[in-house]
C-alpha cells in the first residue's frame, strides 16, 4: 500500500481512528498505514446534522470513524435513517444513492458510503431549496 500524504492549515481538524487532531501550524503529514480518518470539511458537527439526509451522513461518519461501540450503534442508526428516508422520498436516484450507501457501509467501506451520502445532502437541498455547506 503507498503512503497517502495530506497538507492541512493551521486550524484544520482531522479524526483518525476515533481521535481529533486540530493542527496549530500548516502541516504536511504522511499516513503510512491504514487507518479511518476525515478531515476539514468532511466532519460533521453533531449540530449541522438537522436534516433526514444530513442525519444519515452522521450516523455514518460515526459508524467510520468513532469508537468500537460507537460504530455499531452508527451503522444501526444509519440502516434505521437509510430506510425511513427511502420509504419518504420520491426520488429514485436519491433511494438508489442509499441503497448504495448502506451496501457500502455493511461491506466496511463507509468512505464510500459517506461520499454517496453527501451526494444525497446536494440533492435534499436542491429539493428543499437550501443553500449547500
Amino acid at each position: 500500500m503507498s503512503n497517502l500524504v495530506l497538507e492541512l492549515r493551521a486550524g484544520d481538524m482531522m479524526i483518525v481512528n476515533g481521535a481529533s487532531i486540530r493542527f496549530r501550524t500548516k502541516t504536511r503529514i504522511e499516513l503510512a498505514a491504514r487507518a479511518r480518518f476525515l478531515f476539514g470539511r468532511q466532519i460533521m458537527p453533531p449540530d449541522d446534522a438537522d436534516s433526514p439526509a444530513r442525519r444519515i451522513y452522521f450516523a455514518l461518519q460515526t459508524a467510520y470513524i468513532g469508537t468500537d461501540s460507537e460504530r455499531a450503534q452508527g451503522l444501526a442508526s444509519a440502516r434505521e435513517l437509510i430506510a425511513e428516508f427511502q420509504e419518504a422520498t420520491t426520488s429514485a436516484s436519491a433511494r438508489e444513492m442509499l441503497a448504495r450507501a448502506e451496501a457500502a457501509a455493511l461491506a466496511d467501506d463507509c468512505y464510500t458510503a459517506l461520499k454517496l451520502a453527501r451526494r444525497v445532502i446536494r440533492h435534499e437541498d436542491a429539493v428543499l431549496r437550501r443553500a449547500g455547506d
